[in-house]
């Protein structure tokens, strides 16, 4: 019995491709903004962000509720932080 290449096993790489990005990403790319000014505009460490980022940790399911906010409505999520009005 021969094996077609659609029955091949996928690739490390293409496999890494098809997970879901990172929430932590998701919501520092929804905003524009470099890890460094993301972290420090929603104060989060930068360190702890690099570690969602990379899968070494998982947000705890508060860190992991602000980042969803930030992901839906960043502007919103940064002007409730400094006080400014809507």
């Amino acid at each position: 019995m021969t094996t077609s290449s659609d029955d091949a096993p996928f690739s490390d790489t293409t496999l890494a491709a098809m997970r879901p990005m990172p929430l932590a990403k998701r919501a520092r790319i929804a905003s524009g903004l470099s890890q460094e000014a993301f972290a420090e505009r929603y104060g989060i460490p930068v360190g702890t962000l690099r570690e969602w980022e990379q899968r070494r940790r998982e947000p705890e399911a508060a860190a992991a509720s602000y980042l969803k906010a930030i992901a839906n409505d960043p502007d919103a999520v940064a002007k409730a932080l400094t006080g400014q009005a809507a």
